[in-house]
Protein backbone atom coordinates (compact mmCIF):
# COMPACT_ATOMS: atom_id res chain seq x y z
CA UNK A 1 0.00 0.00 0.00
CA UNK A 2 1.47 3.39 -0.95
CA UNK A 3 2.13 5.98 1.70
CA UNK A 4 -0.20 8.95 2.09
CA UNK A 5 1.32 12.20 0.98
CA UNK A 6 -0.46 15.22 2.42
CA UNK A 7 0.97 17.88 0.13
CA UNK A 8 -2.24 19.62 -0.92
CA UNK A 9 -3.79 19.53 2.55
CA UNK A 10 -0.62 20.81 4.15
CA UNK A 11 -0.39 23.69 1.68
CA UNK A 12 -4.09 24.50 2.16
CA UNK A 13 -3.72 24.58 5.96
CA UNK A 14 -0.61 26.75 5.74
CA UNK A 15 -2.29 29.18 3.32
CA UNK A 16 -5.26 29.45 5.68
CA UNK A 17 -3.02 30.33 8.64
CA UNK A 18 -1.08 32.89 6.57
CA UNK A 19 -4.36 34.40 5.36
CA UNK A 20 -5.44 34.93 8.98
CA UNK A 21 -2.18 36.71 9.80
CA UNK A 22 -2.17 38.91 6.69
CA UNK A 23 -1.36 42.48 7.68
CA UNK A 24 0.58 41.56 10.80
CA UNK A 25 4.07 42.93 11.22
CA UNK A 26 7.50 41.35 10.89
CA UNK A 27 7.72 37.58 10.58
CA UNK A 28 4.24 36.88 11.85
CA UNK A 29 2.77 37.45 8.40
CA UNK A 30 4.96 35.06 6.43
CA UNK A 31 6.77 32.60 8.75
CA UNK A 32 4.49 29.69 9.47
CA UNK A 33 5.77 28.99 13.00
CA UNK A 34 5.31 32.59 14.09
CA UNK A 35 2.05 32.88 12.15
CA UNK A 36 0.51 29.89 13.97
CA UNK A 37 1.17 31.46 17.35
CA UNK A 38 -0.02 34.87 16.19
CA UNK A 39 -3.25 33.46 14.71
CA UNK A 40 -4.01 31.47 17.88
CA UNK A 41 -3.41 34.44 20.16
CA UNK A 42 -5.40 36.76 17.89
CA UNK A 43 -8.34 34.37 17.99
CA UNK A 44 -8.17 34.06 21.78
CA UNK A 45 -8.00 37.84 22.21
CA UNK A 46 -10.90 38.37 19.82
CA UNK A 47 -13.04 35.84 21.69
CA UNK A 48 -12.26 37.42 25.06
CA UNK A 49 -12.73 40.99 23.86
CA UNK A 50 -16.14 40.30 22.30
CA UNK A 51 -17.30 39.65 25.86
CA UNK A 52 -15.36 42.54 27.41
CA UNK A 53 -16.92 44.91 24.85
CA UNK A 54 -20.35 44.22 26.35
CA UNK A 55 -19.03 44.93 29.85
CA UNK A 56 -17.31 48.16 28.77
CA UNK A 57 -20.39 49.41 26.92
CA UNK A 58 -22.64 48.80 29.91
CA UNK A 59 -20.20 50.67 32.19
CA UNK A 60 -20.12 53.59 29.73
CA UNK A 61 -23.93 53.66 29.58
CA UNK A 62 -24.12 53.77 33.38
CA UNK A 63 -21.62 56.64 33.49
CA UNK A 64 -23.62 58.63 30.91
CA UNK A 65 -26.92 58.05 32.70
CA UNK A 66 -25.41 59.00 36.07
CA UNK A 67 -23.88 62.21 34.69
CA UNK A 68 -27.16 63.26 33.10
CA UNK A 69 -29.12 62.29 36.23
CA UNK A 70 -26.87 64.41 38.44
CA UNK A 71 -27.41 67.40 36.14
CA UNK A 72 -31.11 66.93 36.86
CA UNK A 73 -30.70 66.73 40.64
CA UNK A 74 -30.77 62.98 41.27
CA UNK A 75 -28.40 60.01 41.21
CA UNK A 76 -28.12 56.94 39.02
CA UNK A 77 -29.45 54.55 41.64
CA UNK A 78 -32.41 56.76 42.60
CA UNK A 79 -33.28 57.29 38.95
CA UNK A 80 -33.14 53.58 38.09
CA UNK A 81 -35.22 52.76 41.18
CA UNK A 82 -37.91 55.29 40.26
CA UNK A 83 -37.98 54.06 36.65
CA UNK A 84 -38.38 50.47 37.85
CA UNK A 85 -41.20 51.49 40.23
CA UNK A 86 -42.97 53.27 37.35
CA UNK A 87 -42.63 50.14 35.20
CA UNK A 88 -40.54 51.82 32.53
CA UNK A 89 -39.48 49.55 29.66
CA UNK A 90 -36.43 51.67 28.73
CA UNK A 91 -33.14 49.84 29.05
CA UNK A 92 -29.77 51.39 29.88
CA UNK A 93 -28.67 51.58 26.25
CA UNK A 94 -31.71 53.66 25.25
CA UNK A 95 -31.49 55.80 28.40
CA UNK A 96 -27.82 56.56 27.69
CA UNK A 97 -28.64 57.55 24.10
CA UNK A 98 -31.46 59.82 25.26
CA UNK A 99 -29.22 61.36 27.92
CA UNK A 100 -26.47 62.02 25.37
CA UNK A 101 -28.51 63.17 22.36
CA UNK A 102 -31.72 64.60 23.88
CA UNK A 103 -31.07 66.13 27.32
CA UNK A 104 -34.48 67.87 27.41
CA UNK A 105 -36.32 64.59 26.95
CA UNK A 106 -34.13 62.97 29.60
CA UNK A 107 -34.98 65.80 32.01
CA UNK A 108 -38.70 65.11 31.46
CA UNK A 109 -38.08 61.42 32.16
CA UNK A 110 -36.31 62.26 35.43
CA UNK A 111 -38.92 64.77 36.57
CA UNK A 112 -41.92 62.62 35.58
CA UNK A 113 -41.64 60.46 38.71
Amino acid sequence: MPRVKRGTHRIKRRKNILARTKGMMWGRKNRITLAKTAATKAGANAYRDRRLKKRDNRALQQIRINAAARLNGTTYSKLMHSLKERGSQLDRKVLAQIAKDHPAVFAKLVNAG
